[in-house]
């Protein structure tokens, strides 16, 4: 199975924190902002499921999962 590779919009980004929850291996929040912190863009399979999950949980779309090289990440 391929890689997924992860980007993250911080201007998107309302500090909801969904992701980090959903997704701790992978998201994290700044402490300072409480913005997006991407820890992992291509995360292992172990945990692509949960940051895939995480992405579409994002009330701002900040989170985008596509394939590497795809443009769409």
């Amino acid at each position: 199975m391929s890689t997924a590779r992860l980007s993250i919009d911080r201007e998107r980004c309302i500090g909801a924190g969904m992701c980090a929850m959903t997704a701790p291996e992978v998201f994290d929040q700044d402490p300072d902002d409480g913005l997006v912190l991407l820890l992992d863009a291509e995360p292992p399979a172990a945990h692509r499921t949960a940051a895939r999950m995480a992405a579409g949980l994002c009330p701002s779309a900040a989170i985008t999962f596509g394939a590497p090289g795809s443009g769409d990440a």
